[in-house]
């Protein structure tokens, strides 16, 4: 009769538990307050109501009242549109939220243990699942964020940032702070406890009689109970209320409920039988001390992940050095806050200070270490004409710009802008966790009623205490919040070190797919090659100026690259720049428009023919031999008709840059199938695709079908990567799975890409695939510690080991397991701190020949790439060398002074070197290099 009366009661409990938690949950609806929508949510353990339904088509605003303090609900997050918003602890905090699609939009705290959920229902916008995150509704307002995720009434620029990241550090540093206190309140009064139950066996004679007393016990129990642990049992209270029981909703019943049995057997032992009379006042102090102690680890842990955007933040300096009046006026200089700078103002930069804001240089010549940026560590030239950014470090000489971008549009902002809406978005991997973790509470506490039940049937005497003890040690060892911080906190650290290796990952789904990624497309130009065309030949050589200049004054309105290399040219020779009229661009061709009442046509055969210039009658046989011979070394032959009669042909060259051999060949040794694609002829796509290595070429292809190109290769489900970085890569990029922009490059494409690469360099890509694939193998690491410890930790913890080895799990062992579960996890996602990168390390010919790009956790070998096949290239112009790629791997540890910009380089790391009769020369950037090229004479004088 027992017997069955606990079955029955075990299974009314099981109904009860699985109809508590699972049973729809009624969504309250938003008011209406005009121009929004209103929510307030109360955050106390939960969110309540967590369920909020709003109208599709209207703004959203919702008002957190946090109630509580604590790391877990410090913060909301909604992954899917990017929005990571802090939560003061006992204050409101508005949420405003654009008109959304219809679906579902589930939001959590930042631990993932507290959910709810904003579903958006009928008119206004198209429906669409909450599965369809790419919804272009959806994308608007994703992309908004942090405008979205702003508090009302701060700006989302750089100043959120800061007060954004204040607000966090503030919170982290209080709540560490009341674990510190709590925790030693806990250790104080637990430790007596725990030393006279676990040596009373032992060293029963030197144990104070006193301390074995229950009633002694108990009033030591009670500070540990009510205030240490006083946090863990209101929120899991709380959250059970809320119908979303977490990890402290386990802790609180195992505690609780050992606790009221060892206060029932101090005030009346004689309730229960004679052998079940012995206390667990050790295990519940003990229990919730080590709770504490594993708060106190997590928290320290969520309080560095920020520290990618913190130290980005802080790199801005704090004032700037205006000019003001003019030369002729009585100059002056005034330094003024940041924050006072407007578009416009004159910069001064002295040597070793850093640029206050983006801008455009005026005046002056400086070498400017950009490494916090784009994570690489060669500074960068500049001078008059070239672009800044705000808070990298001019080194060496002075300057005058103009400020351009400030606050929110500098590129620092967008950066940081983008690094937190990375690190707020969730994995597809956190889905499995998620789905997981949504049933793993009550199914702990189901299997914890059975284990009672089953210890009471079959279990031997005292079967009631053996199944609280097994009830219990299932309930602590069991530990949620391993799942909830398994992904998160990885793809928070993962995120971060890409942004300072210059890899700025626009979503945590972006750096899932990377690993995945098999073929890659490399557009050419600007991506393969340095997108700076020089006008290398001309023919005929002695070119009249007035000719010169009608085909300058046609390809001035020109944006393509072949047109700037042309306008550059004329400008060199002092060429009077004229105005054109009538200008047409035709797609992958040329370009036609009248100069000075001449008809100009400039293109390929293509553009001249469609446009009747009779190109046969008027080059002469060898031409056209010397236009293939062109093309066969990778130049680009353009011609040029005036009046419909050929006048000039010129060859156009693009070179490759420096890193794009080696990052082709790194990318193949991960697996990856490479594609080049380009509009450029055949021919002029084989010879660059032969110097980097490719073997895979996709020709003539215009800018509208680069884009079906790619749904060709993803045909057979193949995760297809495409890196680019113009106006018409745009297309490309959002068609493939994974889109990858070079920095240097266009807005558009850098808004249609999920990757975007600060450098330019072709081996961040490389850097990218290799965090990617460190960041899921530790993601798939930490999930292993949280289901491992929880698959082996809860049978142990009911007692399957019990009929082999007569033993049952203490409770504060199972506490101890529970604590460490979470410690494996932090420990093993801040290993990915560790993941280094290398810039460029050595110099490399126009070939392509390739430069060390080393990495910890790079793919298949630890062996150092280098291609001692490829030859030693003289420049006949200057009568230097360029070192063969196994001459400039020989190690050497001596010294340099860049002969440019003054800077003491070591050669083995140096970016480029030159041998003049005799003597080597050793660079600092590529830059530097291409100045000493440039005069050769100046900077070899003794």
């Amino acid at each position: 009769m027992a017997i069955a009366v606990a079955l029955i009661v075990a299974t009314v409990l099981t109904a009860g538990v699985a109809g508590y938690f699972f049973a729809p949950k009624h969504a309250k609806a938003a008011s209406d307050e005009g121009d929004v929508q209103l929510a307030r949510i109360e955050v106390k353990g939960g969110y309540s109501p967590s369920n909020i339904a709003v109208k599709a088509g209207k703004p959203i605003r919702l008002l957190f009242d946090r109630k509580e303090s604590g790391e877990c609900s410090s913060h909301v997050v909604f992954s899917d549109l990017g929005i990571d918003l802090a939560l003061p602890a006992y204050s409101t905090t508005t949420l405003d939220i654009p008109a959304l699609p219809e679906g579902d939009y589930p939001f959590a705290c930042g631990m993932n243990m507290l959910h709810g959920m904003l579903q958006v229902r009928g008119g206004g916008v198209s429906g669409s699942s909450s599965d369809s995150a790419s919804d272009s509704g959806l994308e608007e307002a994703s992309r908004a964020h942090p405008g979205i995720g702003a508090p009302r009434g701060i700006e989302a620029d750089a100043a959120d940032g800061d007060q954004a990241i204040d607000q966090d550090d503030e919170s982290h540093a209080r709540e560490i702070k009341q674990l510190w206190i709590r925790l030693i309140i806990g250790v104080v009064f637990t430790l007596p406890i725990f030393i006279a139950a676990m040596l009373h066996p032992f060293l029963g004679h030197m144990i104070p009689a006193f301390l074995m007393n229950p009633w002694v016990q108990l009033v030591l129990t009670l500070p540990v109970m009510s205030f240490s642990g006083w946090p863990v049992h209101r929120t899991g209270w709380l959250a059970i209320a809320h119908r979303s029981a977490e990890m402290n909703s386990l802790v609180a019943l195992g505690t609780a409920t050992a606790f009221i049995y060892s206060v029932i057997v101090t005030i009346d032992p004689t309730i229960v039988p004679l052998g079940s009379r012995e206390p667990y006042f050790e295990a519940v102090g003990t229990i919730i001390t080590l709770m504490i102690l594993g708060q106190l680890l997590e928290a320290k842990a969520r309080a560095g992940t920020g520290d990618a955007i913190r130290k980005l933040i802080d790199l801005r300096p704090s004032t700037a050095r205006v000019v003001r009046g003019s030369e002729g006026e009585g100059e002056r200089i005034e330094t003024l806050p940041v924050k006072e700078v407007v578009a416009g103002d004159i910069i001064a930069i002295r040597p070793g200070e850093k640029l206050p804001v983006d801008g455009l240089v005026l005046s002056g010549e400086s070498s400017v270490d950009e490494s916090m940026i784009t994570g690489e560590s060669m500074p960068v030239r500049k001078r008059r004409g070239d672009d800044v950014v705000g808070a990298t470090v001019n080194v060496n000489g002075s300057l005058r710009y103009r400020a351009t971008k400030l606050g929110k549009d500098s590129v620092l902002s967008h950066i940081v802008s983008l690094v937190r809406s990375a690190q707020a978005s969730k994995a597809p991997i956190q889905r499995l966790a998620d789905r997981i973790a949504k049933y793993f509470v009550p199914a702990v506490m189901i299997i914890a009623i059975w284990t009672f039940v089953i210890w009471w049937i079959f279990g031997p005497a005292p079967q009631a205490v053996h199944g609280i003890v097994a009830a219990v040690s299932v309930l602590v060892i069991a530990c949620p919040c391993a799942l909830g911080i398994a992904t998160p906190l990885s793809v928070t650290i993962g995120t971060g070190k890409g942004a300072q290796a210059g890899v700025l990952i626009r979503s945590a789904t972006a750096l899932e797919s990377l690993h995945a990624m098999k073929v890659l497309i490399l557009d050419k130009t600007g991506t393969i090659t340095e997108g700076k065309p020089t006008v290398t030949d001309i023919w005929p050589r002695d070119l009249d100026d007035d000719s010169l200049a009608l085909i300058a004054a046609a390809e001035q309105n020109s944006e393509h690259p072949l047109a700037h290399a042309i306008v550059e040219t004329a400008r060199r020779r002092s060429v009077p720049m004229l105005q054109s009229e009538g200008f047409n661009a035709v797609a992958g061709q040329g370009v036609s428009a009248s100069v000075g009442g001449h008809t100009v046509v400039v293109g390929n055969l293509t553009m001249l023919k469609n446009q009747r210039v009779n190109v046969a009658e008027d080059a002469p046989s060898a031409l056209m031999g010397q236009a293939e011979e062109w093309a066969s070394h990778g130049k680009t032959p353009v011609a040029a008709a005036v009046d419909g009669r050929l006048v000039a042909v010129m060859a156009v060259a693009d070179a490759v840059k420096d890193d794009s051999r080696y990052a082709v060949q790194e990318l193949k040794k991960r697996g990856i199938e490479i594609y080049m694609i380009t509009g450029d002829s055949r021919g002029t796509a084989e010879t660059i695709a032969r110097q980097v290595g490719i073997e895979h070429v996709i020709a003539g292809v215009p800018p509208e079908g680069k884009a079906a190109k790619i749904v060709e290769l993803q045909r057979d489900a193949t995760v297809v990567g495409m890196v680019g970085d113009g106006i018409n890569d745009a297309p490309a990029l959002a068609q493939a799975n994974i889109g990858i922009a070079i920095g240097t490059g266009t807005d558009i494409a850098i808004e249609s890409s999920d990757v975007t690469l600060m450098s330019g360099k072709l081996t961040s890509v490389v850097t990218a695939i290799d965090l990617s694939r460190a960041t899921m193998r530790n993601i798939r690491e930490n999930l292993g510690f949280a289901f491992g410890y929880n698959t082996l930790g809860i049978p142990i913890g009911a007692g399957v080991l019990f009929p082999f080895t007569g033993l049952l799990l203490n409770p504060m062992i199972a506490g101890a397991a529970m604590a460490f579960s979470s410690l494996s996890v932090v420990i093993n996602a801040n290993r990915l701190r560790s993941f280094s990168w290398h810039g460029q390390a050595r110099a490399t010919d126009t070939e392509g020949v390739s430069l060390p790009f080393e990495d910890s956790r790079r793919g298949d070998s630890d062996e150092e790439p280098t291609d001692k096949n490829f030859p030693t290239m003289q420049n006949n112009s200057k009568g230097d060398s360029i070192m063969s790629d196994s001459q400039s791997s020989q190690k050497d540890s001596s010294t340099l002074k860049d002969p440019v910009c003054g800077m003491t380089v070591n050669i083995q790391d140096a970016a480029a070197t030159r041998t003049v009769d005799g003597k080597q020369y050793a660079f600092c950037s590529a830059h530097c290099a291409a100045e000493f090229d440039g005069d050769t004479q100046k900077y070899t004088k003794a």
